[in-house]
């Protein structure tokens, strides 16, 4: 990966919409219209086993370089309910900025 496609926002959220879709797609919603402000608890009815599974998607795609486990780690559980998808591409644009930045030295 290019470092302009792996800090491209349209790009992470293409991404990470394909992933959540499949997820949904299990209970028959993948129709649902994922954009930044797209919460995962309101807008996508998640429980926290779907966000072991998109945990595990993230990995597969981005290696470790993602750790979803310290995206919600500092949360409290109203903050966790409460996560958009545009938190998320965030997160994962700078976390692949950070792993870029140390490869660089």
């Amino acid at each position: 990966m290019s470092t302009d496609t792996t800090l491209d926002a349209t790009v992470v959220l293409a991404d990470i919409s394909a992933m959540l879709r499949a997820l949904l797609d299990e209970y028959g919603l993948d129709d649902v219209e994922i954009t930044r402000a797209t919460k995962f608890h309101d807008d996508l009815e998640l429980e926290s086993i779907d966000l072991v599974g998109l945990s595990g998607r993230l990995r597969d795609h981005y290696g470790d370089k993602i750790n979803f486990a310290s995206f919600i780690a500092d949360k409290e559980l109203e903050e966790i309910i409460a996560v958009t998808v545009g938190e998320l591409v965030d997160f994962v644009i700078d976390s692949l900025h950070q792993t870029e930045e140390l490869q660089r030295g």
